[in-house]
């Protein structure tokens, strides 16, 4: 796609979303169940959608939270729902509407005091912390379209274990909820919201004091305190925004905040690659404002409207997300042998996704170190995190969470902060910031190329890809190298990932359908210099276009 002449630019009040037309069509317009783009659909990360496409209305999420609601009377689950919602303006609507339908169903809700905005991983760090002390299991919801455009919405559930739902849970809900829609929500219980927030079910928790004063037990404060460093953030207007101030003064560390903007047209954010506005944390382009002050911090980081996504800032630019998940991965391992992480079993491997770099399955493996490779989708990361038998999930696009010092789950949802956090002790450590200790990692392993290409998938394409298996493939090499491994299921746990993984010895590509749109993602990685990968992505393309035949 070709790069959009504003990208990197603030945007024109043009470009801006008409947020009172937004939030009128989210209680105007009436979805239709027949229209499949009008249906309540679950991905990865919940139902999105907006309401100016008649996707993100009233009428579903009465019809999802009734569903939900339901489901957790189904599941015996009778404590607390600790519900979360982002500064996007979809989210606060969504929110009153949630809490009229669960305290009409008698779900005693948890919500920030005073109202505010809570970032996804503090939804699953008070799940988890509510579960280990009480026999009646909570579970929680997070309003959020993550790092989506402004006009977007978003509703994740996630049950008693902290993470997001898995494929069961979330069809159930699905199911249900299209059900009440096309019963024109008929049998959704409801009451308004002026009697839901004086019934007693609507109870006011200190999101931010619990997960701030935990935090010791999954960053060294010390080690960051004791080495003075100057470090900035960017919220970029989300959820984290409240977090920082309270992180630096507990544990008093320098944290400059450059943005204390809360703007549900989210007007600061440079536009991204596409002309669009998108607070991607990973992008470049929707990082410049704080590229401009890079040179002011030791270290600088942004997490995106919901907080579970991370984004690193040394003196040399922003870090591609691969290479810092490298660096953490590298860094927690070594940590854990004799430093503050001594209490991690020493046989737990390491979890990432069958997209995210192979950089990792190197530097696991000279510490003697497994790696579990499942599909992508935070979930499947979860069983692994509560055991301990999984020190750390990582997700290519900038995703990630890691254990707590005592090798309990801090959250078994992405957490942006504390990688964040961590890239700062792991400076104060080292004496390094993450992007030498990359650099250093390339030295031993080799400097990977990793992108990743979205085209449009045919029909004939998409079919494919319902059917295909390793025998269908014929290939032997790929850019001159032997095929050593053909997947359509993740080796970490055998469960299909919905696409194609050709592994050779110096590079591998794989492909998969998008959930939400006619396209697919080519993802590609090469060891050998740029033209052992332009000669890779060549024939990964004309395979694919085989496919399309």
């Amino acid at each position: 796609m070709a790069l959009h002449p504003q990208a990197g630019k603030l945007p024109t009040p043009d470009q801006l979303t008409d947020i009172p037309a937004l939030i009128s069509s989210y209680y105007t317009y009436e979805p239709s169940v027949d229209i499949a783009d009008q249906a309540v659909s679950f991905g990865t990360s919940g139902h999105r959608g907006s309401s100016l496409k008649t996707s993100f209305n009233e009428a579903h999420i009465l019809a999802v939270t009734q569903a939900v609601c339901d489901v957790r009377k189904a599941e015996g689950i009778t404590g607390p729902l600790f519900l979360g919602k982002d500064p996007h303006a979809l989210s606060e609507p969504a929110w009153r509407t949630a809490l009229e339908v669960l305290a009409a169903n008698g779900v005693v809700t948890m919500v920030q005091a005073g109202h505010g905005y809570t970032p996804t991983p503090g939804i699953s760090h008070a799940i988890l912390t509510w579960n280990r002390q009480s026999s009646a299991t909570a579970d929680g919801i997070v309003i959020t379209p993550s790092h989506n455009p402004p006009q977007d919405g978003g509703f994740k559930y996630n049950p008693p274990h902290g993470g997001p739902a898995d494929t069961d849970l979330t069809g159930r809900i699905q199911d249900r909820a299209n059900q009440l829609l096309e019963d024109g929500n008929r049998d959704v219980k409801r009451i308004s919201l002026y009697k839901a927030l004086r019934s007693g079910l609507v109870q006011e928790h200190d999101y931010i004091s619990h997960y701030v004063s935990d935090l010791c037990n999954v960053i060294d404060f010390d080690a960051i305190r004791g080495a003075g460093l100057k470090l900035g953030v960017n919220p970029l207007g989300g959820a984290s925004l409240a977090y920082w101030e309270p992180i630096a003064e507990k544990y008093g560390l320098s944290i400059e905040n450059t943005n204390d903007q809360y703007d549900p047209t989210f007007r600061f954010m440079p536009l991204d690659h596409d002309g669009k506005i998108r607070m991607d944390c990973s992008s470049p382009y929707a990082m410049a404002e704080l590229l401009k002050l890079k040179d002011r911090f030791d270290i600088a980081f942004a997490c995106d409207p919901d907080s579970d996504r991370h984004g690193i800032v040394t003196p040399e630019g922003l870090m591609n997300p691969n290479h810092y998940l490298s660096v953490m991965v590298d860094f927690l391992i070594r940590d854990s042998k004799d430093g503050f992480r001594k209490a991690w079993r020493q046989d737990a491997a390491i979890g990432k996704t069958v997209v995210t770099s192979s950089m990792l399955n190197r530097v696991a493996a000279s510490h003697g170190r497994d790696v579990m490779e499942v599909p992508v989708g935070f979930k499947w990361f979860v069983p692994g995190l509560h055991s301990g038998s999984c020190i750390m999930g990582c997700e290519e696009s900038a995703g990630a969470s890691f254990l707590r010092k005592d090798c309990l789950p801090w959250s078994t949802d992405k957490d942006g902060l504390i990688p964040c956090l961590l890239a700062a002790e792991m400076m104060a450590k080292t004496g390094k910031n993450p992007a030498q200790l990359y650099h250093e990692l390339e030295d031993k392993f080799g400097a990977p190329i990793y992108r990743r290409i979205d085209s449009p998938m045919t029909p004939e394409m998409k079919a494919a890809f319902k059917t295909i298996s390793p025998d269908d493939v014929k290939l032997s090499e790929v850019a001159g190298s032997p095929v050593t491994a053909v997947l359509t299921k993740a080796p970490g746990n055998n469960a299909n990932f919905g696409g194609l993984k050709i592994v050779t010895e110096d590079g591998w590509f794989a492909v998969r359908p998008s959930g939400t749109e006619p396209i697919y993602k080519l993802y590609m990685e090469g060891f050998k210099g740029e033209d052992h990968f332009q000669k890779m992505q060549a024939e990964a393309q004309e395979f694919l276009a085989g496919l399309a035949k």
